[in-house]
């Protein structure tokens, strides 16, 4: 009797502990439901990012004839360029048609110089010249045609007549110390004649034009721009 006795009192504490451990499992359980429930909540407004407006543009035809204020970027010189030397500037002040910018200060203006003649000996002054053909405005590039602009070197007549005027006065004066009234008119002609010389040994002026100089030339033919509306 006592045997049996002991084992069911055994048999009893193992069913007494099997019944603790069941709320831990439960416990754990719902831990883990409730856990997976938040993660798996669905997102209550979707993200979305602003739509851009594509850019609007028009076309805007400058015509023959609008004037370009530019400002040489490239430096040129009759003596030191020489025909077919790539040229650029920017446009000084911008362009409007009908109150609208169609060309902004600052557009990029490139060309050639098409003459480049050194300065010579009593004839023939000085002189540079050019053309633009491109335009770069607005992020696009176009072909122009313009106007030649040319600069020469100033007249020197004036002073070529003076360096002669005082050749012909010291040889005079000298002729009439040496040999009276026949000695100054020979003085005056070799005087004049050394004057001459002087003009001719000496050239006249170049032109040159650096970074900066103020260029105004004029569109011949007209063109169309694509301008942001």
């Amino acid at each position: 009797m006592t045997k049996w006795a002991w084992v069911f009192g055994l048999a009893l504490g193992l069913a007494a502990c099997s019944g603790a451990k069941a709320p831990d499992n439960t416990t754990a359980t719902d831990t883990a439901a409730a856990g997976g429930g938040t993660t798996n909540a669905p997102i209550s407004a979707a993200t979305s990012s602003p739509v851009v407006p594509a850019a609007r543009y028009t076309e805007v035809t400058v015509p023959s004839g609008t004037t370009l204020r530019l400002d040489l970027a490239s430096a040129v010189g009759s003596d030191t360029s020489n025909v077919e030397q790539p040229i650029s500037a920017t446009l000084r002040s911008p362009v409007t048609i009908n109150g609208q910018v169609v060309l902004p200060a600052g557009s990029e203006v490139t060309g050639v110089v098409t003459a480049a003649e050194g300065s010579g000996r009593v004839k023939g002054r000085a002189r540079i010249a050019m053309r633009f053909n491109g335009l770069r405005a607005n992020g696009e590039r176009y072909d122009i045609k313009t106007s030649g602009y040319a600069q020469e070197a100033a007249a020197t007549k004036k002073q070529d007549a003076e360096k002669i005027a005082i050749g012909a006065g010291a040889g005079a004066a000298l002729g009439a110390i040496l040999g009276g009234g026949g000695g100054a008119a020979k003085g005056a002609a070799i005087g004049g004649a050394g004057g001459t010389g002087v003009v001719l040994a000496t050239k006249g002026k170049e032109v040159r034009l650096g970074p900066g100089a103020n260029i105004t030339t004029r569109l011949t033919a007209p063109i169309t721009v694509r301008v942001r509306s």
